[in-house]
């Protein structure tokens, strides 16, 4: 079973979601219930392998043990750089030994060297903790509770795809217990999430993704086009759907999930887009990843203009990004790509009179919402892989 995929998890979905509206209209705690149910779904995902549910366990203890060590060394000895870095580095290491596998030992897939640490959600799950840690050094988390940290880690909806979380606002959710009006208006809302999502992933995304599949197999110049177009969309409606779903389902738990996407395909340049596309995404990285980078350089002025450490920054963070999806080269292209297209937005805003004179004209926002409708797409096409497959056979 697969989670939000198939008739067999949305019945069992129903069958966990009833109760948890009754628990909750009834202003009883959703949160036993609900690591209950998030264990079940979680074991249901992964029956067929138990390799890979030891292999989550044992990342959730060591991650676990991690944070309970810097936090008690974090109040015994204030902010001390190393001892920060390396809880990061130890944080890190799980989905890195994840990532570098099937390149150490390419001719042996189904090995169980391969497999080490490969479960669902690692790399969500590797952002949660690195957030925890991150916050712990920044003194905003000065207790971390087991019971929550665990169902933070694991939660059903978003283990598999995000989105990302925030371990504070989480734990704040879980353990509040509302008033029936206000838990019954929260999970209707999650209702109407949760059928958008489906309409978005069952009948959209698969639409586009049978027209794609024809086009795939093409190698013309005018079969790419019409496949880039469609995998921007069907990889559109897929995501956003399950990130529907996920944060439908969610605020039926009691958790108020951050939505993921906000009309992405409307924005007029990309600064914009990253705004609206994977929203938890874009924003942990910009506040975990990018300000620190900023403030990093600024601190040992390693460059004297703002604008060239800020394109610095952009470059580096889109690069981390396009490294966190995979260590294939068309992830890390779709990287440096959109850090590119970044760097170049931000010195054209920042530098032009042309663009400072005319952003609000009408004619302006047209043309640069065509622009960076395109780019996107091109750099959607760049992520699926086929672009470098071409290239290769062309």
């Amino acid at each position: 079973m697969q989670l939000f995929e198939g008739p067999v998890f949305y019945a069992l979905l129903l069958a966990a979601v009833t109760p948890a509206v009754f628990i909750g209209a009834s202003e009883r705690p959703l949160k036993r219930y609900g690591m209950a149910v998030t264990l079940f779904f979680v074991a249901a995902s992964m029956y067929k392998s138990p390799a890979a549910i030891f292999w989550m366990a044992l990342f959730i203890v060591i991650e676990r043990l991690i944070v309970s060590v810097y936090i008690r060394d974090r109040k015994k000895n204030g902010r001390i750089a190393g001892r920060y870095y390396a809880a990061l580095i130890m944080s890190l290491m799980p989905l890195v030994i994840y990532k570098l596998m099937p390149f150490i030992m390419p001719d042996s897939p189904d090995s169980g060297a391969v497999s080490i640490m490969g479960f669902i959600g690692i790399s969500y799950m590797t952002f949660r903790q690195l957030q925890i840690v991150i916050e712990i050094y920044d003194g905003l988390i000065e207790e971390v509770d087991t019971f929550d940290y665990v169902y933070f880690m694991i939660f059903f909806p978003s283990v598999l795809s995000g989105p990302i979380a925030r371990s504070r606002e989480f734990s704040a959710d879980i353990n509040r217990i509302r008033p029936s009006a206000e838990y019954s208006e929260m999970a209707g809302e999650g209702l109407v999430r949760f059928m958008k999502g489906m309409i978005y992933k069952v009948v959209l995304s698969t639409f586009f993704y049978q027209i794609l599949t024809f086009y795939g197999i093409r190698h013309d110049i005018r079969s790419a086009l019409i496949y880039m177009y469609m995998y921007g969309f069907y990889l559109f409606f897929d995501f956003a759907g399950y990130s529907l779903m996920a944060v439908g389902c969610s605020y039926i738990f009691g958790f108020r999930m951050p939505d993921n996407f906000n009309k992405p395909f409307v924005s007029t340049d990309i600064k914009e887009f990253w705004d609206r596309w994977h929203i938890t995404l874009s924003h942990w990285l910009r506040d975990y990843l990018f300000s620190r980078i900023v403030m990093n350089m600024m601190r040992h002025k390693v460059f004297k203009n703002k604008l060239t450490i800020a394109c610095s920054a952009l470059m580096i963070n889109m690069f981390v990004m396009g490294l966190w999806h995979g260590l294939e080269p068309y992830y890390i292209i779709y990287g440096i790509y959109h850090g590119i297209l970044l760097a170049v937005t931000e010195v054209f805003q920042k530098k032009s009179k042309f663009y400072k004179k005319h952003k609000k004209d009408r004619w302006f926002k047209a043309v640069s919402w065509f622009v960076t409708f395109n780019l996107v797409m091109f750099g959607f096409f760049i992520f699926s892989g086929r672009f470098t497959e071409l290239v290769m056979n062309w």
